[in-house]
């Protein structure tokens, strides 16, 4: 009882990071549905958007003027990935990769020192881990859905102009998009550059909600990314077909998946295999559709006397 207790007052919690995270897993869609590209830039963009808007806020910034310039400078770090990607040759991996690493020094350089806190007694916020529980517009679940549906509004407006379907168009056939008349290697850079700008957006939400950014903050988002996504899929991809309802059940994923983690955790899982557990859902997930091929195959070779050919 006491357990259950311990769980349904940290689903809140756990709801508000899930959304936080949903719009970081959103950006990771981008990428890896919609253009086909794995990027690993997101692991950097993430704290460059948490660094950015506490040093802006800190510094007297509006609210929502630093979460813009959050979204920029993740605007500007995917382009630089999409420009090492497609004017340099390098493959989108290695190319993520580098600007990850280069980000790290940047962030560094952007806050000053590896930990910068910022207090929400002293500054103004927008989200906080201290009103989870506030019955009031400023609960992190009210603030942080509202901007989660807008954005997902504003994607469906996007993907469905002739940018954003061009966008769409160069991750199912490049070739075909080429044949066309589509600038292939301008549309995967701004949707790396679009990917990486909600990333670093997300990232600049949860400075703000755990109370500091931190250079490592970023570090295994892309799996958290790629287990929303995946989640989303496994469970609402049948019943959501709308572009703007998967871009929701991704958000969804996201936080289904800090449900679970808090779950185990409550119930005593070792919080050192974190890392360990969120790796084994996204490769369980992923591999879902592949074992499903494979049972669909052993079914479509069996005759109908129940034999396998020889």
């Amino acid at each position: 009882m006491e357990i259950l207790e311990q769980l349904l007052s940290a689903i809140p919690g756990s709801i508000s990071q899930g959304l936080i995270w949903g719009i970081m897993a959103i950006g990771v869609y981008v990428t890896y549905r919609i253009l086909d590209v794995a990027d690993l830039t997101v692991d950097g963009s993430f704290a460059t958007g948490g660094a950015v808007a506490v040093i802006l806020i800190l510094n007297g910034w509006n609210l929502w003027l630093a979460m813009l310039m959050a979204f920029i400078a993740g605007l500007l770090a995917g382009a630089i990935t999409g420009l090492l990607h497609t004017h340099m040759g390098i493959p989108p991996i290695l190319a993520g990769i580098l600007t990850q690493l280069s980000l790290y020094s940047i962030n560094l350089k952007i806050m000053g020192k590896a930990n910068q806190s910022i207090n929400v007694n002293q500054t103004d916020l927008l989200v906080s881990l201290r009103w989870v529980k506030d019955l009031a517009f400023r609960n992190p679940i009210v603030t942080v859905g509202v901007v989660l549906i807008v954005l997902i509004a504003i994607l469906y407006w996007f993907f469905g102009t002739e940018m954003g379907c061009s966008i769409r168009a160069t991750g199912i056939n490049q070739n075909m998009s080429r044949a066309q008349g589509i600038n292939t290697n301008r549309n995967k850079v701004l949707g790396i550059m679009l990917s990486n700008g909600l990333v670093a957006f997300s990232g600049a939400f949860l400075a703000q909600y755990q109370g500091f950014a931190d250079v490592k903050m970023g570090q295994g988002a892309i799996v958290i990314g790629l287990a929303a996504v995946i989640i989303g899929e496994a469970l609402f991809g049948k019943i959501f077909k709308n572009f703007a309802l998967r871009l929701l059940a991704v958000a969804f994923g996201s936080i289904i998946y800090y449900i679970v983690i808090q779950t185990v955790i409550t119930l005593g899982f070792d919080a050192n295999l974190l890392k360990l557990l969120s790796a084994a859902i996204v490769a369980i997930f992923l591999a879902i559709p592949h074992w499903k091929r494979q049972h669909a195959e052993k079914h479509m070779r069996k005759p109908k006397g129940g034999k396998t050919n020889a």
